[in-house]
């Protein structure tokens, strides 16, 4: 089954543009498929980033203040 699909009209810079329009010509696909590719692979990097982000901010946190008394206790500073 093939997805739903939405016309977008965007505009590249001309270098973007030409370097898509060589890997579609290269790898037999359409400029729309690698333009839906690679915002799929972007999306899933910011929702892997936010999820991180998310598990570490509920971990234990340390004011700067603390961290430097901790860095001054062990001679680091």
């Amino acid at each position: 089954m093939r997805a739903k699909t939405k016309k977008a009209t965007f505009y590249l810079k001309d270098n973007v543009h030409q370097a898509l329009k060589l890997k579609a010509a290269l790898t037999g696909r359409s400029l729309s498929e690698l333009t839906n590719e690679a915002l799929e692979q972007a999306s899933a990097e910011d929702l892997a980033d936010i999820t991180s982000l998310k598990e570490r901010s509920s971990g234990p946190s340390e004011t700067y203040e603390a961290f430097l008394a901790g860095l001054k206790a062990d001679g680091l500073i």
